[in-house]
């Protein structure tokens, strides 16, 4: 059994932990999208330089190769980066909202006074 002391010290810790957890989930999500975009405009890059536009090219979709046409899968990337983009907007936007959200309010309200300098959360 713990102190009543010890009891609240411990409650306070995982809230804090919790609610970090949530901040953090969210901003690991922009930088998952942004890689994913940047793979994107890598691959996109690669096919502008490429000259080519009779030769099939190779294109990984998650563990496997596919041959496919050089118009089409230029035209695919192109979607795909639209739609990636919208999404990290859509993270981006809801993150830097995200100080609205009750987790980050809990959290800012939390660790005011306690947060050392240059670790700020938020």
């Amino acid at each position: 059994m713990l102190s009543p002391e010890a009891e609240r010290v411990l409650q306070y810790l995982v809230e804090v932990e919790e609610l970090a957890e949530a901040v953090l989930a969210d901003k690991r999500q922009i930088v998952d999208l942004d890689a994913k975009r940047n793979q994107n405009r890598e691959g996109l890059r690669a096919l502008q330089k490429d000259l080519s536009l009779s030769e099939d090219v190779m294109v990984c979709f998650g563990n496997m190769f596919i041959k496919m046409p050089h118009p089409q899968t230029k035209e695919m990337i192109e979607k795909g980066k639209a739609s990636w983009a919208r999404g990290r907007d859509t993270a981006a936007s809801y993150t830097s909202l995200s100080l609205n959200k009750p987790e980050s309010q809990a959290l800012g309200s939390l660790m005011r006074g306690t947060q050392v300098k240059g670790f700020r959360l938020m």
